[in-house]
């Protein structure tokens, strides 16, 4: 069986039929790169290859001449690489043509020799970049694919929670599914608030895969989040002051407290919370009484 030779225009793209890149796609792709801070994950893929074109493109000479620089890019981009990339945006013109009737991008695959693992990751991508999260996941959490921009994905899943008042259920799925190891501050930080608004007892959990210095400032940040969000008698506070504490998170847990009760930041909510966690500890109970709670 010949293999198609993708390296030709008229090979890799339909020569008839509509195609997807009008002024209205161009501006539909724009709204969602706004929404993701200016960045898509295509243009995360175009660039990690060293690939200098632009998406969408926006006619037909467009679109030649980034197949072009797809084509001629960097020569040390595998096939696979390169097909990827064309296989993405053959996925636009399926969406347009109607994905029940258009297969282009699964015939060039086929055609070609496109492993699946590189046409599960570009669709996951592909619906990412239309903030269609849970098909995304569907794909991004097979068991085939390494933890390819994880990073990424975890920043834009947490972003968007956060901008639509969500929970944090499609995020703390895909970490749970792929346990990827997180390389940039910012996704761990965000993963880690995600964490600790869903469960602080997982947040506290999360915080001991980490060496000390990096786990103690978790591990007060957790502490943290309850007490300036004024939560110390609610769901979190209760949970805080009722987890199983390492002897070295116990001094943690008292030398931050008692500095935020000093420096009055969140001073009566910390202080609520010390007293909360010497009664669940045994060390409080004279103090408080048995009527105590209702002061809180």
């Amino acid at each position: 069986m010949n293999m198609l030779d993708f390296t030709h225009f008229n090979a890799a793209f339909p020569t008839d039929g509509p195609s997807p890149y009008d002024p209205t796609f161009s501006r539909q792709i724009e709204t969602f790169r706004k929404s993701f801070d200016g960045v898509l994950f295509i243009d995360r893929v175009l660039h990690r290859l060293g690939i200098k074109g632009v998406y969408p493109p926006h006619s037909s000479s467009a679109l030649r001449s980034l197949h072009n620089q797809i084509i001629t890019s960097s020569p040390g981009i595998s096939p696979h690489a390169r097909l990827s990339v064309l296989f993405y945006l053959l996925l636009d013109f399926d969406e347009k043509r109607g994905p029940r009737t258009s297969n282009l991008a699964l015939s060039l695959a086929d055609e070609s020799g496109l492993p699946s693992n590189y046409q599960i990751l570009m669709r996951g991508l592909w619906h990412m970049d239309r903030s269609e999260f849970k098909f995304a996941l569907e794909y991004l959490c097979h068991p085939s694919l390494p933890s390819e921009f994880a990073d990424d994905i975890i920043t834009v899943l947490v972003k968007h929670a956060k901008k639509t008042e969500d929970d944090y259920s499609l995020p703390l799925a895909y970490y749970n599914t792929v346990q990827p190891v997180l390389k940039t501050s910012e996704s761990l930080e965000l993963l880690f608030g995600a964490l600790a608004r869903t469960s602080v007892t997982e947040a506290l959990y999360f915080t001991r895969m980490w060496p000390e210095n990096a786990r103690r400032g978790l591990f007060e940040r957790l502490v943290g989040s309850v007490i300036e969000e004024g939560e110390s008698v609610g769901g979190r506070g209760r949970e805080l002051v009722s987890l199983p504490l390492e002897e070295r998170e116990e001094e943690w847990f008292n030398e931050f407290v008692g500095g935020r009760e000093r420096g009055g930041k969140g001073g009566k909510s910390a202080r609520a919370v010390r007293v909360m966690r010497e009664v669940v500890t045994g060390r409080g109970l004279e103090q408080v009484g048995v009527n105590g709670f209702g002061r809180w």
